[in-house]
């Protein structure tokens, strides 16, 4: 039973905190800047989190197959909106 509930919340959170990428990208098309994230972050973490996919792809633990696609989609979300702003094409 507990175990079921941990896995239950650690599968929530996988999901919820890709999520907090949301507000970063709508600050940035809201001030139509991206002046204040770096680009070598954004890119750094970009690249990280693709070259960790081919290890969510294959794991059967679902909490980071499901942390991984949600995360990936999110954070692409982040690196066109920052490099999009910065380069001041709006």
């Amino acid at each position: 039973m507990m175990e079921s509930v941990i896995h239950y919340v650690g599968l929530v959170a996988a999901v919820v905190l890709p999520l907090f990428n949301i507000p970063l990208i709508l600050k940035i098309i809201q001030r139509k800047s991206s002046r204040d994230i770096s680009l070598c972050w954004a890119l750094g973490v970009w690249v990280c989190i693709l070259l960790m996919m081919p290890s969510a792809i294959r794991s059967s633990d679902v909490t980071w197959r499901t942390f991984s696609y949600v995360n990936i989609v999110l954070f692409t979300c982040v690196v066109v909106v920052t490099w999009r702003y910065r380069t001041g094409r709006t």
